[in-house]
C-alpha cells in the first residue's frame, strides 16, 4: 500500500494521511513522496476514523471502512469499505474528518513533533471539537 501511495504521489496525486499510530510511509521525500502529508493523532480516546476521501476535478467520493490499511487487514481478513452516498451525511463525515485535519493540540508530524497553533491561530483539539459538535447536533434533534 505504501508503494502505491508513493506511486500516486509521483503521478502528482496529493495524498493527506491522518494516522493514529506510527506511520511507515515517509512523507515529503523529493521524487518519491513530495505530494504526501502525514499527521499522527492520538488523544484521550483511542478511536480513530477509517474514512477515505477521493477527489478528482472537484468531485469527492467519501468512503467509510471497517479496517485500516494494515497488512493484517488487507491480506488476511475480509473487510468492507462502502461509499457514503447521502450528500448530507457525506458533508457530516467530511466535517468530522476536517476537524482531525485541523487539530493543532494533539496532532504530531512525521518526526513525532507536536503540530502547534501558529501565532494568533485558535487551538483545535479534534476530539473535543467533535464532542461539542455532536452535542449540538443532539440538542437540535
Amino acid at each position: 500500500m505504501i508503494a502505491k501511495l508513493y506511486e500516486a504521489s509521483q503521478a502528482g496525486v496529493r495524498v493527506e494521511l491522518v494516522v493514529r499510530g506510527i506511520g511507515c510511509l515517509v512523507p515529503g521525500q523529493p521524487g518519491q513522496s513530495d505530494n504526501i502529508q502525514q499527521r499522527g493523532l492520538v488523544d484521550r480516546y483511542l478511536e480513530h476514523s477509517r474514512v477515505y476521501v477521493f477527489a478528482h476535478g472537484g468531485t469527492e467520493k467519501v468512503f467509510v471502512s471497517s479496517a485500516d490499511w494494515m497488512t493484517r487487514n488487507l491480506d488476511r481478513r475480509v473487510e468492507v469499505a462502502f461509499p457514503i452516498l447521502d450528500e448530507a451525511l457525506q458533508a457530516e463525515v467530511r466535517h468530522l474528518l476536517d476537524l482531525q485535519r485541523q487539530d493543532n493540540v494533539k496532532a504530531r508530524d512525521f518526526e513525532n513533533q507536536f503540530i502547534l497553533p501558529a501565532a494568533g491561530e485558535k487551538p483545535v483539539r479534534a476530539q473535543e471539537a467533535t464532542y461539542q459538535h455532536l452535542k449540538k447536533l443532539k440538542r437540535r434533534r
